[in-house]
């Protein structure tokens, strides 16, 4: 039986065609604009690499652009390894002082600011009982001592009893002894400076009531002072009595150097930190409670090789410094691979790498690339 296309058919089968030509020339021009974009590349590469041939055998033949950098050869130096933190001077004389009694502040002898001595009155309390008291017993004891004195004398020449010898020596040494007692008492009502220093505060008045543990002098030695700190936990088993301290003291735009002299092995469980302490030399301009910040030297590289830390760039999970070497009649940049001991603040110290006389890029290092002309 013989088939007959139907109108419809062969318009579908016209639209197939038409769709699969069209198909076919886009595959095309998008292999072709493939191939043009790899011979481009190729294209620029080799003119790269020729322009570069070109510049080394006679720069002023082409225009090679060059990147404008400025260099620093290395040398070994002496580096310091440290720690820095923040703390404060505390001077180790710094004494608040009560009376020993209560009682009335009938004299204040000191004013703050007064240098005062050790063992020095600073107030007197009201002691006029205790005064009379001493001076009643001071009669009784004198007419104790002429009787004992005399039956001493009788006692001796085996002239009288022995009972009333005694009886004169056990009154004498009583008096004595109550005697003491209120001196003693009369002492407690004088207020003392136990140190050498000045007075820093004062509080108290004449005429006030006063008692013991109510602090009411302040008395600093300035000649004895201290600067306290506290280090991470991380460097426990690296700072240690005796190492090297710069102290520097920001408002005064000055330092001062020092060494360890406490170092503390509780560690504490809220800051992960230990105390650490240097005693400071006496000085003019310092104070208790001036903030000082610390740089606790612990090792020592007497021939290290160091960069600027900011010229050690992170490329791909590598460390690299970039160095100027000479390529022919041109300064090239290289890409040197390091290894870093360890950064001290703005300074970076090299493991390995680098070597002593290479010439570090340390301006306009941004950027480079391996074998890039540069100039100086």
């Amino acid at each position: 039986m013989k088939s007959i296309l139907q109108p419809q058919n062969l318009l579908a089968i016209a639209l197939i065609a038409f769709v699969a030509a069209c198909s076919s020339n886009q595959e095309s021009k998008t292999a072709k604009l493939e191939k043009l974009k790899k011979d481009q590349a190729e294209l620029v590469k080799k003119i790269d690499e020729l322009e570069k041939e070109i510049a080394k055998e006679n720069p002023e033949s082409v225009k090679v652009k060059m990147k404008d950098v400025g260099v620093t050869e290395l040398a070994p130096r002496s580096f310091d390894h440290y720690v820095q933190t923040q703390g404060s001077i505390v001077s180790i004389d710094n004494i608040q002082m009560s009376a020993k009694t209560a009682g009335i502040v009938t004299h204040v002898f000191t004013r703050e600011g007064e240098a005062v001595s050790q063992g020095q009155v600073l107030a007197q309390l009201d002691n006029s009982l205790i005064v009379r008291g001493i001076d009643e017993l001071k009669a009784n004891l004198e007419l104790a001592n002429t009787v004992f004195e005399r039956q001493k004398n009788l006692w001796d020449k085996k002239i009288g009893t022995e009972i009333q010898y005694l009886q004169a020596k056990s009154n004498k040494e009583s008096l004595e002894r109550r005697l003491a007692t209120l001196q003693e008492q009369n002492e407690m009502t004088k207020i003392k400076s136990p140190i050498n220093g000045t007075v820093e505060t004062v509080n108290t008045k004449v005429g006030e009531n006063v008692a013991p543990g109510v602090p009411v002098f302040r008395v600093v030695n300035t000649n004895d002072l201290k600067v306290s700190a506290k280090i991470s936990e991380a460097f426990i088993n690296t700072v240690q009595k005796g190492n090297k301290v710069v102290v520097s003291f920001p408002e005064q735009d000055k330092s001062i150097d020092a060494k360890v002299s406490f170092v503390g092995r509780n560690i504490d469980a809220l800051t992960r930190s230990f105390p650490l302490e240097a005693k400071l030399p006496a000085s003019s301009y310092l104070r208790p409670n001036m903030t000082a910040v610390l740089k606790i030297i612990f090792f020592n590289d007497p021939k290290a090789l160091c960069v600027p830390v900011n010229v050690v760039q992170d490329i791909n999970g590598q460390k690299v410094v970039y160095t100027a070497e000479s390529d022919g009649k041109n300064l090239v940049a290289r890409k040197k691979i390091v290894e870093v001991a360890g950064v001290f603040g703005a300074t970076a110290q090299i493991k390995s790498g680098l070597n002593a006389g290479d010439k570090i890029i340390t301006v306009g290092y941004q950027g480079l690339n391996d074998g890039e002309l540069i100039k100086l």
